[in-house]
């Protein structure tokens, strides 16, 4: 009699699909060959209520990249399960993580952004013109008022896939250097969230690669806000919905 072999892996929880899950990670055992499409459908089986709440727009990644469905899962793997996203003095002191490719950078900070420092911290010579987004906390969203935002991210990833957007907006504008710096913890209203800042001979490329990623960001990068109102309806807070939902 053959007995069948198990794999162990660690499963992430971020946002509100963690609030359902009661945690944010916990280890499960699935078969070998397993693909990720049934190692989530599991997962989902045992916490019906993500899918109840979220349906079809729940996202999911191993190893910090999202899947298909098809990818074989293997032993220590590390696989991720949330909703869709909702972001969000010169280089930034102490950022919890980076990258830097040659003139651009993508970090992630719980430090308070200066937007003009991030955004002068590159001047190509051969550029005319910097773009610069600021994007900061407001106090009504949807005619509830807003105390505070607190954000949180699936860090590794989140940098990752802000390089992606770097590498896959120069092949479409015409630009020299991108920056992008996101801040975590929680926000008051008015402080900034995310600097995107775009440098390019031409305005006109900047201004429209700029507008580019901010919304591929806020579809794509795994960072999650949490919203605290000021009324008194028993729900004083709740995660925005993601723009995939």
């Amino acid at each position: 009699m053959t007995i069948a072999q198990t794999i162990n892996v660690k499963v992430l929880f971020f946002g509100a699909a963690k609030d359902l899950a009661g945690t944010n990670e916990k280890i499960i055992a699935l078969p070998e060959n397993v693909s990720a499409a049934d190692a989530f459908g599991q997962v989902l089986e045992d916490i019906p209520t993500l899918r109840e709440k979220f349906g079809k727009s729940l996202l999911f990644a191993v190893n910090q990249n999202y899947v298909t469905g098809e990818e074989i899962i293997r032993d220590s793997d590390e696989l991720a399960i949330f909703p869709p996203v909702s972001g969000g003095s010169g280089e930034i002191q102490n950022p919890k993580s980076k990258i830097q490719n040659g003139n651009d950078f993508f970090e992630i900070t719980t430090n308070a952004l200066e937007v003009g420092d991030v955004s002068r911290r590159i001047l190509p010579p051969e550029c005319g013109a910097t773009v610069t987004l600021d994007g900061y906390v407001r106090q009504w969203t949807k005619g509830r008022e807003t105390l505070y935002l607190v954000y949180e991210a699936y860090e590794p990833m989140a940098l990752s896939e802000m390089q992606k957007l770097g590498a896959s907006v120069r092949e479409q504008f015409e630009i020299a250097s991108v920056g992008i710096v996101h801040r975590l913890g929680r926000l008051e209203i008015g402080e900034t969230s995310v600097v995107i800042s775009v440098a390019a001979p031409h305005r006109r490329a900047a201004f429209a690669a700029c507008e580019w990623l901010i919304t591929e960001l806020k579809r794509t990068v795994p960072i999650w806000k949490k919203e605290f109102y000021a009324d008194e309806t028993g729900e004083n807070s709740l995660w925005a919905a993601g723009e995939n939902q």
